[in-house]
């Protein structure tokens, strides 16, 4: 026994002085304003506050410059108290949140929030004869999430990630690197580190199994911010606002699209949308590739003209287009081609990244020989956002950004502000804003909408809306994808999503394609999109495929209230669409936690079917709420787990009980919505006894309406009491928002008695029992509180 314990003693002092760093001895630490500055043998510490719950450190070696510049951080530094009390043997710099404990000898920098700590470093920074690292200790049992876009499952813990924005064409259930990565860990101890740093490198999250964490890259700055949160929305806020908000959209981008790789002439795209409205499926955006600009895949790439053969009267077209109510996207890629039309006006005007010795670099990729443009370089910049203004001034209300890793990044190309390697993943995040900051700058009445394929940490703020990739059209492509829209939610991304049905492969399979499809009803975009060898389109599918699709439209369609009011959210709090079980039940054991259902914002709780021929699905109702079937209204109290079976036109779909869902009436395009013609659903349930939800709502169309007073809020509360529930109405109008009479038909489930009376303002009123639903038609006038009494039996 004496032995074992001795043992024992003799590990633990091993680990103890293996998680110290030996050679770094400290010289002073001082405070300097909400700053402190930590002087070690072998460089400088400077660790400074945002707020009470976001903390900046960074260390500068010997010999090294403080690079101040940042990819992803736009927050300025918060005034707050903060104290400095040092000792002989340590110092603690404390604040109202996180609080930063620095061990003299041997020196050690940890960091606390509410008394407990959340994270160390462990050897801290170190340089090798390739790589500079940070290593940090973590605890043995946190649940790790990141990196960006991956398919490993959700807990990431035991991989070692590549930070290297990479296409993995035709990918299904298994891709360790694919097109948008992010130098981002999240822990399930609700914290989050981001390393503030735009070079190539790697995330190893404990893929030796010793507890560490470590950050590597070939260079640039030694910063990371570490992130608390009280919630996992807390944590989210503090992120965004670090690195900043997601514009909202127009509403029109949560409409459905028709797409396609791809419409090869005006006439084909013209007489597609003309099958939507024969078959009277709603449809709201057409998404053009390449061959608006060249007859063939190779060779044009770079042309950004209308080819006229194929394209005789682009501009007519879209014009057609948008009085039919569908907006025009055109691809753009960052590539000129030799053989382009553009490649000589490129060359001259000085727009590409060079070689070493400045002459225009220039490689072979799939599509031919090319140069790429240096966005970095002013000149770049300035001459491809001319393109796009030629592109927008067309008539055009999106731009589609495709194959912006870049796809073909040679590490030796030359850009205005480093090499390839040192811009590569940060390539698409600035692609973004250009667009971004030249939509505001000269056509700032319209909301961007900027479909990329490739992004990093932050993209979210200049409107970036991604997509998964070049995923196969299979069973297996479709079952990662709430897991990486999921993963990308966690790190700021809100709009991540698939190209609904697939995209590689001429694979005929109508099954897998209505799953897909009925999937997409909830998430971010609503977008088919596949290689045209099977037709992504629903109008040119089975006629059973075709039906099913159109009921998950119409479905999408209805639910514009609920999913415009999550895109606000999203906008001004980060809080992801798509959102993991955790957030409901956050002190769940996280490590046998699976992706298979989430939850669709605050109300709705999916479980999409994800494997061919499935009739039963076993789905986890979070015990924080009874559920509602939402197509049989049947209830499901929480804490439960079932073997639901499936149905062949809806995937799994439940509401909160409690919950006030408004959704509109049937439409063919977002411009027929109608905001004062609405249905507002009210789950009723006995143990329930206040409930309340807030809808926003503005024109869909102008830039930053919140902001501007141009908006109204609309609020549904609920209150039952022995004999009464009441249902109230009350709203926020903003000072430049004209607000309309409503009618609104409230429809309350699960009613199993008959209501003796409606009472609408004290006034007695119609009212209609269908099964377990009470339906009420109601005229309110926003500008005053509504009342609607119901006496129970």
């Amino acid at each position: 026994m004496t032995k074992q314990i001795f043992l024992n003693i003799f590990l633990f002092l091993g680990l103890i002085s293996f998680a110290q760093n030996p050679n770094r001895v400290l010289r002073s630490i001082e405070q300097k304003n909400n700053s402190i500055e930590i002087q070690v043998s072998d460089g400088v510490y400077h660790i400074k506050f945002y707020n009470p719950k976001i903390v900046e450190t960074t260390f500068i070696p010997d010999g090294q410059k403080f690079k101040d510049s940042s990819h992803a951080v736009i927050l300025k530094p918060k005034k707050f108290d903060i104290a400095l009390n040092k000792d002989y043997k340590s110092s603690t710099i404390t604040t109202k949140g996180i609080s930063v404990y620095v061990q003299h000898n041997p020196f050690k920098i940890s960091y606390q929030y509410n008394s407990q700590e959340i994270i160390s470093e462990k050897l801290g920074y170190q340089k090798d004869s390739i790589d500079e690292k940070i290593q940090f200790n973590l605890t043995q049992d946190e649940v790790l999430y990141g990196g960006g876009a991956r398919v490993l499952g959700m807990n990431r813990r035991g991989h070692r990630l590549k930070l290297y924005n990479r296409a993995h064409y035709g990918y299904e259930t298994h891709s360790e690197l694919m097109n948008y990565t992010m130098p981002i860990v999240v822990s399930s101890k609700k914290y989050m580190i981001h390393f503030d740093n735009a070079p190539i490198g790697y995330l190893d999250l404990d893929s030796k199994k010793d507890n560490t964490l470590s950050y590597e890259t070939i260079s640039g700055r030694k910063t990371y911010q570490i992130i608390v949160g009280d919630s996992w929305f807390d944590l989210l806020d503090n992120y965004t606002n670090l690195t900043g908000k997601q514009p909202l959209p127009p509403r029109w981008a949560l409409g459905n699209f028709s797409s396609r790789f791809g419409y090869h002439s005006q006439e084909e795209v013209e007489n597609t949308i003309a099958k939507f409205k024969e078959e009277k499926i709603p449809v709201d955006a057409v998404v053009v590739d390449l061959y608006w600009f060249g007859k063939d895949i190779k060779g044009t790439m770079g042309n950004l003209t209308p080819f006229k053969d194929s394209f005789p009267d682009l501009k007519g077209m879209i014009s057609k287009l948008n009085k039919e109510n569908v907006k025009t996207v055109l691809i753009t890629e960052p590539f000129v081609l030799t053989t382009s039309n553009r490649w000589e006006e490129a060359v001259k005007e000085d727009v590409l990244a060079k070689d070493s010795i400045g002459n225009p670099y220039t490689y072979d990729f799939y599509f031919g020989h090319t140069g790429l443009i240096d966005i970095y370089n002013p000149i770049g910049e300035k001459w491809f956002w001319n393109r796009y203004k030629e592109i927008i001034d067309l008539g055009t209300h999106g731009i589609w950004g495709d194959l912006g890793e870049p796809e073909v990044h040679p590490s030796n190309i030359i850009h205005k502000t480093g090499t390839g390697d040192e811009v590569h993943n940060t390539y698409g995040h600035d692609w973004a804003r250009l667009v971004y900051e030249g939509y505001k700058r000269d056509y700032p009445d319209q909301r961007p909408f900027i479909l990329m394929r490739a992004g990093y940490s932050g993209s979210q703020r200049y409107g970036l809306i991604p997509w998964t990739g070049d995923v196969n059209r299979t069973w297996g492509g479709l079952q990662p994808q709430p897991e990486i829209a999921l993963q990308m939610g966690l790190q700021g991304i809100g709009y991540m999503h698939s190209d609904l049905g697939g995209f590689a492969g001429a694979n005929l399979d109508d099954e897998l394609y209505t799953r897909w499809l009925q999937y997409g009803v909830f998430q971010p975009i609503y977008r088919p999109h596949a290689q045209e060898e099977v037709p992504s389109e629903p109008v040119f599918r089975s006629e059973k495929a075709k039906r099913l699709a159109k009921e998950s439209i119409q479905l999408r369609y209805q639910l514009l209230p609920y999913n415009y009011n999550l895109a606000f959210k999203n906008s001004h709090t980060g809080a992801p669409l798509m959102r993991p079980l955790f957030f409901e039940e956050s002190t769940k054991n996280q490590l046998n936690f699976v992706s298979s259902s989430y939850l669709w914002g605050h109300d709705f709780l999916i479980a999409p079917v994800l494997k061919k021929g499935q009739q039963e699905l076993e789905v986890y109702f979070p015990e924080t709420s009874s559920w509602f079937n939402f197509h049989t209204g049947e209830k499901i109290v929480g804490g439960s787990t079932l073997l639901v079976k499936t149905k062949e036109n809806y995937i799994p779909t439940y509401v909160r009980a409690g919950a006030f869902i408004l959704t509109a009436k049937s439409m063919q395009s977002t411009e027929e919505y109608d905001g004062n013609n609405l249905i507002l659903h009210y789950y009723h349930s006995n143990e329930i006894e206040e409930s309340e939800r807030i809808y926003y709502n503005d024109d869909g169309k102008t830039p930053e309406s919140y902001e501007k007073g141009k908006y109204e809020f609309l609020e549904f509360e609920s209150e039952l009491e022995k004999k009464w529930l009441e249902i109230d109405f009350e709203s926020e109008i903003g000072k430049n928002w004209k607000s309309e009479v409503k009618n609104i038909l409230l429809v309350i489930h699960n009613i199993t008695w008959i209501p003796k009376r409606v009472f609408i303002n004290g006034r007695k009123t119609k009212f209609e029992k269908v099964k377990n639903q009470l339906r009420i038609p109601v005229k309110w006038n926003p500008k005053k509180e509504l009342k609607i009494k119901i006496k129970r039996n």
